[in-house]
């Protein structure tokens, strides 16, 4: 399977950037992963293929567990048509309404405000998680 991750901004923080690519990493025996960061939400919004299917992390968004999220990602995996797959992550004030009407589904970690340099390092521990869990294999205990 592909993945995008979509992000608006750069990871500057060394801390940030080892768990990112310790995730990175531990996803490759499960799909292609795709990195982009974008300067901007105009920027984001290009970046996106017009056939992707798109999932944002936006305050907003549903709150779902991992187990749902690997739900998700096993219903692309089967019905997806193999359109890409785009997971997106906002910058500092978040998504503007355009990139939102274009998403497949808004996802939430929660009402808190998280750094979005943060959320990315969740994204991918998730996405990993996900994987996990659709192999059955032991990450993931509910």
């Amino acid at each position: 399977m592909k993945v995008t991750l979509a992000a608006v901004g750069k990871l500057k923080e060394p801390y940030l950037v080892a768990a990112s690519d310790e995730y990175t990493k531990r996803l490759r025996p499960f799909c292609t992963l795709n990195v982009v960061e974008v300067k901007d939400e105009a920027a984001l919004l290009a970046a996106i293929p017009a056939n992707a299917h798109l999932y944002l992390f936006d305050e907003r968004g549903e709150m779902v567990t991992s187990t749902q999220l690997a739900e998700m990602i096993a219903s692309e995996q089967s019905h997806g048509a193999g359109a890409p797959v785009v997971f997106a992550i906002g910058g500092a004030d978040g998504h503007s309404d355009a990139v939102r009407k274009r998403a497949k589904k808004l996802l939430a970690f929660g009402r808190m405000t998280i750094a979005h340099r943060l959320v990315r390092v969740l994204v991918l521990e998730q996405l990993y998680r996900s994987f996990k869990i659709l192999r059955g294999e032991p990450y993931h205990r509910d």
